[in-house]
């Protein structure tokens, strides 16, 4: 590539360190880096509001192509228009970065007030707009860049030179998601992260207007582009609690509420709310994760959350006997450690650090008590190291289950983790308006844990529900006389008129609950429309009274 940019090296001739092609090989490297970083910050930025990765992958793959697309083409015209001279192309090559930046800076000033709007209005819909305010400029003037020095470097020799500026783009690209997702994601938000995009954008058209011959006619014009991209991301990075405070005071369920703390991951961000104490000093912690609240906490240290009672007494009614259990999810540490109380010896499987750091600091997790495998609960089921009397299955990431952890294939390595006798209670959430979408995963699990009672708390009017599943690949006895004294009171009646009336239990598994209910397996998951939809209906339910503070990443 070096022999083939003579022609601008006349325009070089005071152009010194560094040399001319390797300037130019560093800006179309970071700018490709610079273009999935975008992609997939884009994706954190979009799940606490539109939630379901399906949609949202779709949206940012499609607008991605679509943005990659036109800036190819617009790039390759102004390349082959014979009315611009080689320094005409590098001085359009130089402006385009600062251009991106502005463009990113623009899109950070309008985000985090237009997508909470756009997930009210529809969630598949709001994703492709939110994914073309993010994406579609910065990515159109980006991707422009290639075909630029393609002419630039090599403009009538062929395939050579474009397979070398795309060549190096491409490592850029890869580049630039491992250092967003292992430099930028776990240690700052995904709105500054952005604006350290923008940033480093603006200074490669800076880089080039240092270096540049004083020929250049649009030198000062593209100078002070530069400037002003680098300096409105600066200042926007300096001032974002400043910006994106503009949207407190939080008002939640007629209460005042802040944002305590937040831990970031590769899996997510993990937020504890916490509501101004009234007047005898009582107040709430929440859970919140990617746009979801997964748990509260009363000052007190007792759960609020419904589910968490639940779980525990049907695990207590079907294995009052239990001495080991495992927990396959943590969230805020509530079953788990309420287990653990009552002498089971409980072990809890969870693969996200942050929810780890939360859980010790916020909910009083005790690793003595309840010792935590970081790992992925389908890696540590498959190879179980006992069997468990008890295994408790909260899992859940943005809207519900991830996939991989509903198949035929996981249920079968769970069964193996189960001793003889021994049983799983899950926590799932069913569409009621939509029940194929649950008949998947009964039919799935029915298929290595025959033997299953469901049981779903009364809510008249409820579309959307938690239903807690028992299940056991041996016959379920007579769930045991249980009683509690620590129930909340404003769950205490709904918890024993559940527990009283489950919705199903084999061999009386009704043909509704399991009609058009398809098997799900590792290789092949026909039901994965279906299970999107439901994830959709509920984010859909939940949204609209979320405040966006809560939903800003």
């Amino acid at each position: 590539m070096l022999n083939s940019l003579n022609i601008i090296l006349d325009c070089y001739s005071h152009f010194t360190v560094p040399s001319p092609a390797m300037l130019l090989q560093i800006i179309i490297f970071i700018s490709g880096g610079a273009i999935l970083a975008l992609e997939l910050l884009a994706s954190r930025i979009m799940t606490p509001y539109f939630g379901v990765s399906l949609y949202i992958w779709t949206g940012i793959l499609s607008i991605t192509l679509i943005a990659l697309s036109a800036g190819y083409w617009t790039g390759g015209k102004l390349a082959n228009s014979r009315k611009l001279a080689a320094t005409s192309l590098l001085e359009i090559y130089s402006m385009l970065p600062a251009l991106a930046a502005m463009f990113i800076v623009a899109a950070c000033l309008i985000y985090p007030f237009a997508f909470a709007p756009l997930a009210n209005w529809s969630l598949v819909a709001g994703a492709f707009v939110a994914c073309l305010i993010l994406l579609a400029a910065p990515l159109i003037a980006a991707s422009a860049m290639n075909p630029l020095l393609v002419a630039i470097a090599k403009r009538h020799d062929g395939d050579g030179g474009s397979g070398q500026v795309f060549f190096v783009s491409t490592i850029g690209s890869v580049m630039g998601v491992l250092l967003t997702a292992f430099g930028l994601i776990p240690y700052v938000s995904n709105f500054d992260a952005v604006l350290i995009v923008a940033a480093v954008l603006a200074t490669l058209s800076l880089a080039m207007m240092i270096f540049a011959p004083k020929a250049l006619k649009r030198r000062a014009m593209i100078t002070t582009l530069s400037v002003v991209g680098l300096l409105a991301s600066l200042l926007l990075l300096w001032q974002a609690d400043t910006y994106t405070g503009r949207l407190s005071p939080i008002s939640y369920n007629s209460s005042s509420w802040r944002i305590e703390a937040t831990y970031r991951s590769l899996f997510g961000t993990v937020k504890i709310l916490k509501q101004e104490p009234d007047p005898n000093g009582d107040f709430k912690r929440l859970y919140f994760q990617d746009g979801l609240i997964q748990n509260g906490i009363e000052s007190s240290g007792r759960s609020s959350s419904f589910y968490t009672y639940a779980l525990e007494a049907l695990a207590m009614a079907y294995r009052p006997e239990a001495r080991t259990a495992l927990a396959l999810g943590l969230g805020a540490g509530m079953t788990p450690a309420r287990l653990a109380e009552r002498g089971i010896s409980t072990e809890i499987v969870e693969i996200d650090p942050a929810s780890l750091q939360a859980a010790r600091r916020f909910f009083a997790l005790d690793e003595n008590k309840t010792p935590v495998h970081q790992t992925d609960a389908r890696t540590f089921v498959h190879a179980c190291p006992h069997a468990y009397d008890l295994v408790v299955v909260d899992l859940f990431h943005g809207d519900g289950t991830p996939d991989y952890l509903i198949t035929r294939d996981f249920f079968r390595d769970l069964r193996h983790c189960l001793g003889t006798g021994g049983v799983a209670v899950f926590n799932t959430f069913a569409d009621l308006q939509n029940p194929v979408s649950y008949a998947h995963l009964l039919v799935t699990l029915r298929t290595e844990l025959s033997h299953l009672a469901i049981y779903r708390p009364s809510a008249v009017g409820a579309t959307h529900t938690n239903s807690f599943i028992v299940a056991s690949a041996s016959a379920l006895r007579e769930p045991a006389r249980i009683t509690f004294d620590y129930v909340p009171a404003q769950h205490e009646s709904t918890l024993w008129d559940m527990m009283a009336a489950p919705v199903a239990r084999t061999p009386a598994l009704t043909a509704v609950l399991l009609e058009g209910g398809k098997i799900i397996t590792d290789a092949h998951n026909r039901a994965a429309l279906d299970l999107a939809h439901a994830q959709r209906v509920y984010r859909q339910s939940v949204i609209g009274f979320t405040p966006p503070a809560f939903l800003l990443n």
